[in-house]
């Protein structure tokens, strides 16, 4: 199955959904892709005239642009998302969490979209580390 993992750029998550058998869907895939892409040229300029029109669809034109960026790479990713996992108070290191406003939407297309979804609060020591990655653990082993 296809896991969206958020913050969308985590190695932790991508790392576990992968060892459980299911493709995780982050920032970095998606971006590889419009890297390699002829159309873009310089890193980090990889936001084409493309991906601002898809931006639109996830938030209107008053949007700050960053938001309707994000959501351009992260919305068709959480459309083709069979499950979701979202870590919640993160520290600002794990992950890309800068941006309330784009967390906000991507918390809200998940609801949204009725898929199963495992929300996790970020671990601040080893025994919640170890409880984070049991509830990680028994989630992806549910999905079929």
């Amino acid at each position: 199955m296809k896991v969206f993992i958020d913050p969308p750029n985590s190695l932790i998550l991508f790392d576990l959904v992968e060892r459980f058998g299911h493709e995780p869907l982050s920032t970095m895939a998606a971006l590889q892709e419009r890297i390699d892409n002829i159309e873009v040229d310089m890193p980090p300029m990889n936001v084409t005239l493309d991906d601002v029109v898809r931006g639109l669809k996830y938030a209107g034109i008053e949007v700050p642009s960053g938001v309707r960026g994000r959501l351009a790479v992260w919305g068709p990713m959480i459309e083709e998302a069979d499950a979701a996992i979202i870590v919640d108070d993160p520290p600002f290191s794990f992950g890309c969490v800068g941006c309330e406003r784009s967390e906000l939407m991507v918390k809200y297309l998940i609801k949204r979209r009725g898929i199963p979804m495992l929300r996790v609060p970020y671990p601040n020591s080893e025994e919640e580390g170890k409880v984070f990655v049991g509830q990680v653990k028994e989630f992806l082993e549910g999905l079929q």
